[in-house]
């Protein structure tokens, strides 16, 4: 039992009240059930057991021996029981604590008996029994059925919840889940009518006589946040007072943040928080016209802890103006912290970040209204780009990543782009549809954009705060889509209209320029063109891509391939290449066309724009596999006839993609020599390569993800480079190129396994030696390239310099053709930026090397 119990049992002062006249649960019960909660340990559970907790609505202390709570399932007999002894003080409670779950690494709670009861995290009966006696069949009332036991007079109070098929007064209480409870209001009142005494909510375990819950103690705003992870006083109802610092009265907060007076600019020694979020229940009501940032109030509510944040949960009667007489906050203007601890030092309260912030992930923005952030002037960086995988070096990039790791938030947790493919979920819209397709994210802008690598820059003050899994930084008032005018940080633009010259030039004037190049799934093959295809939605539930069904990956109509098509061209156009690799393009012979098909397509719409003959495409090999060897994407170049010419057929690596080969899981490697078209000039062999993806583990042995940094399928990539190697010395020879040139996408960063193959094979990655400090992908916030373009000894000789031309993986998702008529805003435009989500890279050569 619980401490407070058992010094009352000692000191001879327990009383018990009358448990056994009069019927069922009754709105005079001397003690009743205040909380029930079955998903305890469960995925997605804060704790990691189920518990039943129990309050005196009495002034005297009531003792419990001889009684029992007893559990059923939803329509079943109650089944399990857990004997009681002790006692509970005067309005205080009674932590009982039921079957642990599958993860017992969650949090636990602090109980004053132990039981065994698995209950349901869904829906069930709990049953307060003023005798140990199990409530059988053959106890319970006929009027209600063999499970129907609430009206019987030994039961104390009684609560069916979800879809159980008995309960107290007029119906159940609300079903719950692994995250959530059923429990009174903060008074813990009771009328004896499960519908009306319980709403579902965040768990909120209490034990050890703790406070009455109708009498809330006074408390400070550090007292309830405590200096470790959660606050202290969970459970607890408490009277804070301070000054609103921030309030979200939309955008489904429906919160503020509140902080001591007079707090700021340093950090409570104590190592306590001097701000906490306020959490105004009842959703559908206006915030409390006391909640307005500036003002002084006084705050009455139960203290929880919602995915990490403290939080205080206040009705808007339990909020009240508490007068002029106060002292202003000022934001606290110390570093962010590096650590946790440190960062739950000042959670909840109003923070001026200083120094530099660089812009690190906009993945999220399109979706969330969030914007990545890195402490510093660069991006964190995925470990394997700089470092060797799974070494000290790469463990101290991942260290430096959590160090400096912060996300700018918008005020709000809508998802912009949650669908629905349920019938109604969109009112009479037919399904599917985008259930927020109405509403504009924040911090999206083709005229002011928010980029990877761009420096941000805070003009107003933010609120430390902790929300799905992230360090966030929450403006003081929502940032509304388009204009985000309560924005608090500006960005750089950091756009450039073509590829940097001085980074291809570094070593004289480039006489030619290649490039390797991502196409985004460029299918001309259409989702709408096959009844098997399923779509992503717009907000008019029109498709915009494939999502499933077929072998179509790219646009879903004609409209679409539009879009994608003059974004492509955009770009393609302003790198002003010679010769241009590209990945993920369709192989159209698996639609039963030519295989270049697509391919052709492409290139009549960059002549279109850039003048009939500008551009002509390599055709396919006939090295290639048998077609059921090959995928459905293909890689393929592009070149410009006025500038280089082709010298013999094209070639392909076709005899490594059956079973047990090397590219069984990969696009083929496609091979073409050219030359400067006029004049003197070295040959150089083009090799352009795709390899296996991350995302999923490959046939051979150590393809399964080993958790140092690479990704699945490392073996089937380093297979790969190494039949890569073996096959382009041939092909150079034969052609008598001196210069090998290979590009594309090889799914490894900088220092990965599969490149080093080929590094020690002597060729150099021109990225990486001449544009250092720039890279090709973004993937969860981390920057490094995936796109490489690398070249033997005499490759490096003709080099002038190389470019990372960033336009695509900085930009966010919401620019790209596949999101189009997402959001109330429409943010198409026919420019380059956001045509893929790989970036280019442009690489700079002389025609001739002097011997």
């Amino acid at each position: 039992m619980g401490v407070v119990g058992a010094t009352a049992l000692a000191a001879g002062v327990v009383t018990t009240a009358a448990t056994s006249a009069g019927a069922a649960p009754s709105p005079s019960a001397a003690v009743v059930i205040n909380e029930v909660y079955g998903g305890g340990g469960n995925s997605g559970a804060p704790y990691n057991r189920d518990f039943i907790e129990l309050v005196n609505k009495t002034t005297s202390a009531v003792s419990l021996d001889g009684w029992s709570v007893q559990y059923a399932s939803s329509s079943g007999s109650f089944s399990g029981k857990t004997d009681l002894t002790g006692s509970i003080p005067p309005g205080g409670r009674f932590l009982v604590g039921e079957a642990f779950g599958s993860d017992r690494t969650l949090p636990g709670i602090t109980t004053d008996q132990d039981g065994t009861i698995a209950m349901s995290g869904t829906t069930g009966k709990v049953a307060l029994v003023n005798n140990t006696t199990l409530l059988t069949s053959t106890v319970c009332s006929p009027t209600k059925g063999a499970t129907g036991c609430s009206n019987l007079p030994q039961v104390l109070d009684f609560v069916g919840w979800g879809a159980a098929s008995d309960w107290a007064g007029s119906g159940a209480a609300p079903g719950t889940s692994n995250a959530t409870s059923v429990s009174r209001n903060t008074t813990s009142t009771n009328t004896a009518d499960n519908a009306a005494d319980f709403k579902a909510g965040t768990p909120t375990p209490g034990a050890g006589g703790t406070p009455p819950p109708g009498t809330p103690v006074e408390k400070t705003i550090a007292e309830v946040q405590g200096t470790g992870d959660t606050s202290p006083l969970v459970g607890q109802n408490v009277v804070l007072e301070g000054v609103v610092t921030a309030a979200y009265p939309t955008g489904g907060f429906h919160g503020f943040f509140l902080q001591t007076e007079g707090t700021g600019p340093e950090p409570d020694p104590s190592g306590a928080s001097d701000g906490v979020f306020v959490f105004q229940s009842g959703s559908s009501t206006p915030l409390d016209a006391d909640a307005v940032v500036g003002n002084y109030v006084q705050v009455t509510g139960k203290v929880s802890e919602f995915g990490g944040l403290t939080e205080v949960t206040a009705s808007g009667a339990d909020i009240v103006d508490a007068g002029s007489d106060f002292s202003p906050v000022q934001p606290l203007t110390v570093p962010w912290p590096k650590t946790d601890a440190g960062r739950e030092s000042i959670e909840g309260m109003l923070f001026q970040p200083t120094g530099g912030y660089t812009v690190t992930n906009t993945f999220g923005t399109n979706q969330y209204g969030e914007v990545g952030l890195a402490v510093g002037d660069h991006p964190l960086l995925q470990n394997t780009e700089v470092a060797t995988p799974g070494s000290p070096e790469a463990a101290a990039v991942v260290a430096d990543n959590a160090e400096r790791k912060v996300t700018l938030d918008d005020g709000s947790s809508s998802n912009f782009t949650a669908s629905s493919y349920s019938a109604g979920a969109c009112g009479t819209r037919p399904v599917p549809c985008l259930l927020n397709g109405d509403l504009t994210p924040a911090y999206v802008s083709n005229t002011k954009p928010v980029r990877v690598g761009a420096a941000a820059t805070f003009t107003k003050p933010v609120v430390v705060d902790y929300r799905f899994d992230l360090w966030r930084f929450q403006p003081t008032e929502q940032v509304v889509g388009p204009d985000n005018a309560a924005s608090p940080a500006t960005f750089a633009d950091t756009r450039t209209a073509a590829p940097d010259a001085g980074d291809i030039n570094q070593r004289g004037t480039a006489d030619l320029k290649v490039a390797s190049f991502n196409v985004l799934n460029y299918f001309t093959d259409l989702g709408d063109q096959d009844p098997s295809c399923q779509a992503y939605y717009d907000r008019d539930d029109n498709g915009d891509t494939v999502r499933t069904g077929c072998e179509q990956r790219g646009a879903w109509d004609s409209a679409d391939l539009a879009r994608q098509t003059e974004k492509e061209v955009s770009a393609i156009t302003a790198l002003d290449a010679d010769v241009v690799g590209l990945m993920e393009i369709e192989n159209s012979a698996k639609f039963g066309h030519d295989r270049d098909a697509a391919l052709a397509s492409l290139v009549a719409s960059l002549n279109a724009k850039a003048g009939a003959g500008t551009w002509a495409f390599v055709p396919s090999s006939t090295d290639l596999p048998p077609l059921d060897q090959q995928d459905v994407i293909t890689s393929a170049m592009i070149y410009k006839p006025a500038s280089v010419m082709r010298v013999d057929r094209s070639r392909a690596l076709g005899d490594q993609s059956g079973d047990g080969q090397a590219f069984v899981n990969a696009r083929e490697p496609i091979a073409q020599t050219f030359k400067a078209k006029y004049g003197k000039g070295d040959k150089f062999l083009f090799v352009v390569n795709h390899f296996k993806s991350k995302g999923s583990p490959g046939p051979f042995p150590g393809d399964e993800d080993t958790g140092d940094g690479q990704g699945s399928s490392v073996t089937s990539r380093i297979l790969q480079a190494q039949a890569l190697r073996d096959w382009v010395p041939g092909v150079a020879a034969e052609y008598g190129a001196k210069a090998v040139v290979m590009a594309g996408d090889y799914n490894s960063y900088t220092k990965e396994d599969p490149l080093d193959v080929l590094y020690k094979a002597g060729y150099t990655d021109v990225g990486s030696t001449f544009d250092p400090t720039s890279y090709s992908y973004s993937f969860s916030g981390l920057s490094g390239s995936l796109d490489h373009i690398l070249v033997n000894d005499y490759g490096l000789r003709m080099s002038t310099g190389a470019d990372h031309w960033n336009i695509n993986s900085g930009e966010s998702v919401a620019l790209e053709y596949s999101r189009f008529n997402y959001h109330a805003t429409d943010f198409h435009d026919p420019g380059p930026y956001r045509a893929s989500d790989h970036d280019p890279v442009v690489l700079g050569l002389k025609a001739f090397v002097k011997q």
